[in-house]
């Protein structure tokens, strides 16, 4: 994204994507990036809120991250957020992007024994990890990570081992998600799921917003040329199935996310903006006491 992004300005065409969320992306200056995804480096922002908040409280973290643009970015923000919630990390280990390998850091991460561990990741790289902690019995009292949970295609990889897997979205079906082409973000999960015979999650709304948004650019701006278009796109303000569409100056919209629990298979909204939403099954039941 951060070399289609770079096209995009080279040849002022607007560029709406839910798809990256690296904050070098949108911290160039750039005119005609926007996106759809909260920034990277605030990702664990209310999972870290809503650690504090737990009982016991967890006070010691392990970050695991690839080295890819967006979760080096996530790790980064993570840092700031963790030091300021008073946490203390053990482990700051950075893997290279599609490792398939997690046998050393979990070891390490067995005999440090932080309280929780947070993995920024792509989905095969989390399944894998998931697998060998599991192998490995390595049991701190949580997971989270910043993809995989929301997706049906990793609760059906993982089967039961999915459980007590914390995560984030940005946006879950609700009929009080109210839009001009769907009617609402519960009819979309509707509509969805009848047509491809699973629940959409984060990516899918995004995508929608991000083709609501071209449309009402467009017709805001009675033209399809870019540079009109693109001046359309930066004063949009409007309701979508996947929240408030209105971008900032670097291109990015406004939008917090809340943090989800695997419970018995399904997906369960933990914690939000205004606090607790359901209680989570915390702490972790041991791998092999399941």
């Amino acid at each position: 994204m951060i070399a289609t992004s770079s096209v995009a300005e080279k040849y002022e065409a607007p560029m709406i994507q839910g798809g990256g969320a690296s904050d070098q992306i949108f911290n160039r200056g750039y005119k005609y990036i926007f996106g759809t995804l909260p920034v990277a480096s605030k990702y664990f922002e209310s999972t870290v809120q809503a650690m504090q908040k737990l009982r016991p409280a967890p006070k010691t973290v392990a970050l695991l991250y690839a080295d890819d643009a967006f979760d080096v970015a996530v790790a980064k923000g993570t840092r700031d957020l963790l030091a300021k919630a008073g946490l203390t990390l053990l482990i700051d280990e950075r893997y290279s992007t599609n490792a398939s390998d997690f046998a050393s850091v979990l070891a390490r991460i067995r005999a440090s024994q932080p309280d929780a561990v947070l993995v920024a990741g792509h989905e095969t790289e989390i399944l894998n990890f998931i697998r060998q902690a599991k192998g490995l019995n390595v049991n701190p009292d949580m997971y989270s990570f910043t993809v995989g949970v929301p997706s049906a295609d990793f609760r059906k990889a993982l089967g039961d081992d999915a459980n007590y897997a914390f995560g984030m979205t940005s946006w879950l079906p609700s009929a009080a998600q109210h839009d001009d082409y769907f009617g609402d973000g519960e009819a979309f999960a509707k509509a969805y799921q009848t047509r491809f015979g699973y629940q959409p999650d984060y990516h899918a709304a995004s995508a929608v917003a991000d083709v609501e948004a071209y449309a009402k650019a467009i017709e805001a701006a009675g033209s399809t040329d870019p540079r009109k278009v693109r001046d359309a796109i930066a004063k949009l303000d409007f309701q979508s199935l996947y929240g408030r569409i209105r971008f900032n100056d670097t291109g990015q919209i406004s939008l917090p996310q809340t943090v989800i629990q695997v419970q018995n298979g399904k997906v369960v909204p933990i914690y939000g903006q205004n606090g607790f939403i359901d209680k989570p099954e915390y702490p972790m039941i041991a791998w092999n006491q399941r």
